[in-house]
C-alpha cells in the first residue's frame, strides 16, 4: 500500500515539475520578446528599379563564396540596386544555421544585421566548425559594441524564431531546394558562374537606367 502511494506521490511530483518548465519556459520566451521587431533586411537603395533577392543560409559555403560578389556589386551599384537577404536556413545539412541566423536577427534589434551579417560570413569556417558555436556569436556581438546581455536574451526570442520559420516556408513554398537561391526582379535567376550572376545584374541595370 505505501509502495503504490508512493508511486503516486511521485508522478504527481513528475507532472508539476514537469508543468513548472513549461511555465518558465513559456516565461522566459515572453520575456525574450520584449522589445523585439521583425523586419526585411534592405540594403542599396529601397527605391531602385532593380531588385534582387537572396535566400541564403549562414552555414552554406556556397552562400559565403557567393557573399563578397554581392558585396562588391552593392559597394558599385549600390544606388542602382534594392538588395534584401532572405533566411533559408537547410538545417538537414547545416545544424548551426538556425541558431546563426538566430544571432543576425538579434543584432537587428540593436540596428545591426549587416554587420553580424557580414561577421557571420567572414568567420564562417570558425563557427560552423565549433563546438559552441554560440559562444562566438556571443563574441561577434561583443565586437559589435552591441548589449551583450540584451543580444543574448533575443537569442532566445519566439518571434525571432518565427520569422526565420516564416521565410523559410516561403522559400519551400517558392519550390527552393538550395542556397543561395537568388530573384531578379521577381524572376528566378540561372547562372553557371560568378562572372555570369554579375552581368545579369549589370545588364538589368543598364535597362532601368
Amino acid at each position: 500500500m505505501l509502495k503504490k502511494h508512493f508511486w503516486k506521490i511521485a508522478a504527481l511530483i513528475a507532472v508539476l515539475a514537469l508543468g513548472g518548465a513549461i511555465y518558465y519556459s513559456k516565461q522566459a520566451s515572453e520575456k525574450a520578446n520584449e522589445g523585439v521587431t521583425i523586419s526585411s533586411h534592405i540594403k542599396g537603395n529601397p527605391e531602385a528599379r532593380v531588385e534582387l533577392v537572396e535566400y541564403s543560409d549562414f552555414q552554406c559555403p556556397a552562400c559565403a563564396q557567393f557573399y563578397p560578389y554581392v558585396k562588391d556589386l552593392l559597394d558599385e551599384h549600390g544606388s542602382s540596386i534594392r538588395f534584401e537577404y532572405r533566411h533559408f536556413p537547410l538545417v538537414t545539412v547545416h545544424p548551426v544555421a538556425i541558431p546563426a541566423a538566430r544571432a543576425a536577427e538579434a543584432a537587428s534589434q540593436q540596428g545591426k544585421f549587416w554587420e553580424m551579417h557580414d561577421k557571420l560570413f567572414e568567420n564562417q569556417s570558425a563557427w560552423s566548425k565549433a563546438s559552441n558555436a554560440n559562444a562566438l556569436f556571443v563574441q561577434y556581438a561583443e565586437e559589435l559594441d552591441l548589449d551583450v546581455s540584451l543580444f543574448k536574451s533575443h537569442m532566445n526570442a519566439s518571434l525571432i524564431d518565427e520569422a526565420i520559420s516564416k521565410s523559410f516556408e516561403d522559400a519551400r513554398t517558392r519550390g527552393f531546394s538550395g542556397t543561395p537561391t537568388f530573384l531578379l526582379n521577381g524572376e528566378l535567376m540561372q547562372f553557371t558562374t560568378f562572372d555570369e550572376f554579375r552581368t545579369a545584374i549589370e545588364e538589368a541595370i543598364a535597362e532601368a537606367s
